[in-house]
């Protein structure tokens, strides 16, 4: 089967969808040899994210092994993860007021 999503490092708990994903189609996602597949749950848009498995309210989310974001809510595996499920970690002065002072 032909990979619709990248997964660039293995703790990667999302997948960027290389193209348009309808609910209840197959997301298809591989780093390396490993692929998954699993169903969408909800449309998918080009470019955008979706869980690989199953991330807790709170947990960050891993892109390209590297830390993007948290979980504002649980999100499901094959689910869309985006601004409303997803709250930024980066370049959040309210975070860290050093790093607002130093921009």
């Amino acid at each position: 089967m032909i990979r619709n999503a990248i997964i660039i490092d293995p703790e990667d708990n999302i997948a960027t969808v290389l193209r348009d994903i309808a609910a209840g189609g197959d997301v298809v996602a591989g780093c390396g040899d490993e692929v998954v597949t699993f169903p969408a749950l909800q449309d998918i848009p080009f470019g955008h994210k979706v869980a690989v498995r199953a991330v807790a309210e709170g947990e960050t989310i891993l892109k390209y092994g590297a830390v993007i974001g948290a979980a504002s809510t649980g999100i499901e595996r094959g689910a869309h993860a985006h601004v409303h499920n997803v709250v930024s970690l980066r370049g959040r002065g309210d975070l860290n007021p050093e790093q607002e002072a130093n921009q």
